[in-house]
């Protein structure tokens, strides 16, 4: 089973091989090394930076419709070869097949395809000012820095990417070094579209690598997806350069289910929020909860649907939950769940389970109090709690460091548009939970972030105005 890659990195436009430490890549399925990589030195980060400086001047001078027609056609190649491609996804995550095949490259391919389209809308504005006018011009950042995280590893290089390259910057991206085999990938099939040669780049590593990258003199911007720690660390680090910064971080996110829900939609909406990609997503509604006169029914319908999940062997196309990434996160979310029954939580049903695998759990009877309600676990545990009333459920959604998301199940849509106006969420979903098309912003608020990816709104994101005025008669000067 292995997928080897040509080399360790991606710089000005071949694959370079690494010259720092090992790098092993691991099938979470059965722990085998499926490649070996080596991690980049700060001298190969250097080289990198400098190769996407270079090359970004050439890049920004092209018509935006041709750097347009490059995204295109890597998203014509991506969903061409979306077989292959999430296979390796499978092996590098773990995830199951059949959400590879639909939920990760092709997200990829719909973002280089959103914004190759959009290039060559994105314009200035003119501002009459008498007989003087002035105009605006949206011009590149430079060279952007992309850090991903190991959970949708292919995605999320696709998602910086191409809003980058769409506004003509050049990138150098560094994915987690749990997973990454994907951007190797995506490097490849840019170049293979035309994408010039240092345009984007791809470096690997730990820590280390990605302190280097951040602080690195060349870099204009920087894009993290991970962790609020990490956040904090990355978000400093580019602080002392003041470079721009998009920080998708975690979050702790409530989905609340009224007495008058469709009991069986919220039902699938809590298990998408809690165990697809088995619980490894950062916007998971993870605090369910459910108004107290329909709480019985709502674990029982829970249990039930539960019972039919197929965990097992990822790249068996009937596989519904897989393993978890490591063997390390695995011992995270086992010690979560002993902790939730420690402090006296209900465990409905699910549990720590055995080597790669920790089944879908459900905890009840939890507090707003325990560490289940108040820290991200980043596994497939939900903890569910009663609440009598709008305005109590409003206010204990609120009460979390965290923003990134939130739901809300109800046939008022009145009611639904009032919670979703007070949640504090930067993605709020009605009757409908995980959903992220590229048309629409995502990020979150307070400690889950700052700035938003996909949609329009990311161009402001990965660019800057200039304002010019434009003088028509003679200075008027009182010297």
């Amino acid at each position: 089973m292995n997928v080897q890659p040509a080399a360790s990195l991606f710089l000005n436009g071949r694959p370079v091989e690494g010259e720092g430490d090992a790098l092993p890549v691991l099938y979470p399925y059965t722990g085998e090394e499926i490649a070996s990589l080596r991690e980049a030195t700060t001298g190969q980060v250097a080289e990198a930076c400098k190769a996407a400086a270079a090359a970004q001047v050439e890049w920004a001078a092209l018509a935006p419709v041709e750097r347009g027609r490059v995204l295109l056609r890597a998203a014509a190649i991506i969903r061409e070869r979306n077989e292959e491609l999430s296979r390796l996804e499978t092996l590098d995550t773990g995830k199951p097949i059949q959400e590879t095949l639909v939920a990760d490259w092709e997200s990829g391919a719909a973002a280089l395809e959103y914004f190759g389209g959009l290039a060559a809308t994105v314009t200035g504005q003119m501002i009459p000012l008498g007989s003087d006018w002035a105009y605006t011009i949206r011009e590149p950042l430079g060279v952007c820095a992309g850090i991903g995280a190991w959970n949708y590893p292919s995605q999320i290089a696709c998602w910086k990417a191409a809003p980058a390259l769409a506004m003509g910057n050049a990138m150098v991206f560094k994915p987690s070094e749990e997973t990454p085999l994907g951007a190797l990938k995506l490097a490849e099939i840019l170049i293979e579209a035309g994408l010039p040669a240092g345009v984007f780049n791809v470096v690997q590593g730990r820590g280390a690598v990605g302190a280097a990258l951040v602080t690195d003199p060349h870099v204009a911007k920087v894009s993290l997806t991970g962790s609020v720690p990490t956040g904090r660390k990355v978000y400093a680090a580019a602080a002392e350069g003041i470079r721009h910064v998009t920080m998708e971080l975690g979050g702790k996110s409530p989905l609340i289910v009224f007495d008058d829900a469709n009991l069986d939609d919220a039902v699938g909406a809590a298990m998408l929020a809690n165990f697809y990609s088995s619980g490894q997503i950062c916007s998971n509604g993870t605090r369910v909860f459910v108004q107290s006169g329909i709480r019985e029914a709502f674990l029982d319908k829970l249990q039930a649907r539960i019972a039919t999940i197929r965990i097992g062997d990822p790249l068996d196309p009937d596989t519904q939950h897989g393993p978890i990434v490591s063997a390390a996160q695995a011992g995270k979310i086992r010690a979560a769940i002993a902790a939730g029954e420690a402090e006296g939580a209900r465990l409905v049903c699910g549990g720590p389970g055995e080597g790669a695998f920790v089944p879908p759990t459900v905890f009840a009877d939890a507090t707003d109090q325990m560490a289940l309600a108040r820290e991200e676990i980043f596994g497939p545990v939900m903890t569910t709690l009663a609440f009598e009333d709008e305005d109590e459920v409003i206010r204990r959604a609120n009460a979390t460091g965290y923003g990134l998301a939130a739901g809300v199940f109800t046939r008022d849509l009145a009611r639904a548009h009032r919670v979703a106006a007070r949640v504090e969420a930067g993605t709020c979903w009605i009757n409908a939970y995980n959903l992220t098309p590229v048309e629409m912003p995502f990020g979150g608020v307070k400690m889950s972030g700052v700035g938003r990816e996909n949609s329009a709104a990311a161009i402001e994101h990965y660019s800057q105005l200039k304002t010019v005025y434009v003088g028509m008669g003679s200075v008027d000067a009182p010297y």
